[in-house]
């Protein structure tokens, strides 16, 4: 057996890596727009109308595709997948973006962002209830993973209640960074809380009825168009009922419109495609564990761009974070091997079994002339009359 070529190689690794690197890059485009989505926000621009126009712009990009490439793949839509979709519709589109945005509102940017760090614990703990996520804690895997939420969910909350001095990587005079927990009253900053929880509890509920109708509906493309596009109805229908200005439904070529099609296309076009997809391979908890690196760019690129200081806290919260990911990250590892072995080894002892012989084509135990009959063990007996 000769060598594999440098290729062959190459594309074994990309093989191994694409789930990791394709969820490290959702991050970035998350980080993205949360910066775009705050300038946005600053010059006035609904957040109930930013969740219709994005869903608007996710559907037109999506759906194309989804009728194209998936048109002799996409299964029966039924009464009961469509109740799901309605469902995810609602859990995301209109309940985690319109609850986060609010929650920020009443609380800060900062503690917003650690909050969404919770998610991956939320998650976990729906999946271990609805049985998506298997728990031993006799095995060290499952332990890993538990221990690493923990972890995780530790990082976003030093992040969040220890500033420290200020780490001036970039020697830049930057402003004020939205850290404070003064900024709020205490009945505003509860209240703020409250829905950012709600918040992330949609997110995750988002992600377990994902995975559910996936078993029902494998088409991911169409199922993504199918959720953007309940997303417009649905979030239409909230911002009609909570938006009474119709100035605000008015959008012009600045960065609101920007913040509509950039976080409309990437963050929830491809998005919900991307997870999809790694939902279905990995579950949802996988998906969620890399959520708060989201947080550490964020902090960056609002150090780059928009000229934010990093605290000393940050880092620290940042590198617990990265200990806890890859914490959990080598318990879901192990956990899909274990699964890949158990496959493997179940497919290796269906395959044990006697053929079938035509006994017309010998008699007694004379079997010579025969062709194309497996091996038998020496320790399996053959029974004749």
């Amino acid at each position: 057996m000769g060598d594999r070529s440098p290729c062959v190689n190459l594309g074994l690794v990309f093989s191994k890596a694409k789930a990791y690197l394709a969820i490290v890059s959702l991050q970035f485009g998350f980080a993205g727009m949360y910066i775009i989505t705050k300038v946005s926000l600053n010059h006035g621009m609904s957040n109930y109308v930013l969740v219709v126009y994005r869903h608007l712009a996710a559907t037109a990009a999506i759906a194309p595709f989804a009728l194209i490439l998936e048109r002799k793949i996409r299964p029966k839509l039924t009464l009961p997948i469509f109740l799901r979709i309605l469902v995810l519709g609602f859990l995301e589109p209109v309940i985690d973006q319109n609850l986060y945005v609010l929650g920020m509102k009443y609380t800060s940017a900062s503690f917003a962002a650690a909050t969404v760090n919770v998610l991956p614990a939320i998650t976990f703990i729906m999946a271990v209830i609805c049985r998506l996520e298997r728990v031993n804690i006799k095995k060290l895997h499952s332990q890993a993973k538990v221990i690493g939420t923990i972890v995780t969910v530790s990082g976003a909350m030093i992040m969040t209640f220890y500033k420290g001095p200020i780490v001036d990587f970039l020697r830049s005079r930057g402003g004020s960074h939205h850290g404070a927990m003064t900024d709020s009253s205490d009945q505003h900053w509860l209240l703020g809380t409250l829905l950012l929880l709600l918040s992330a509890c949609g997110w995750a509920g988002f992600f377990i009825v994902q995975s559910f109708t996936l078993k029902l509906y494998p088409a991911e493309l169409s199922l993504t168009a199918l959720i953007c596009f309940t997303g417009i109805f649905e979030g239409g229908a909230v911002a009609l009922v909570m938006e009474r200005d119709p100035s605000a439904w008015v959008v012009g070529w600045d960065s609101r419109l920007l913040a509509a099609v950039y976080s409309g296309i990437v963050c929830s076009g491809i998005a919900y495609y991307i997870q999809g997809v790694l939902n279905k391979e990995r579950g949802p908890v996988f998906i969620t564990t890399f959520n708060p690196l989201c947080m550490i760019i964020t902090a960056a690129l609002g150090a780059i761009i928009l000229a934010e200081t990093i605290h000393l806290g940050s880092i620290i919260g940042a590198t617990v974070i990265v200990l806890g990911l890859y914490t959990v990250v080598w318990g879901k590892r192990k956990d899909h091997t274990a699964s890949s072995t158990s496959l493997i080894e179940d497919e290796k002892a269906g395959t044990q079994e006697l053929p079938i012989v035509n006994p017309t084509r010998h008699c007694g135990n004379d079997l010579t002339g025969l062709t194309g009959v497996a091996k038998v063990p020496m320790t399996t007996p053959i029974l004749q009359d």
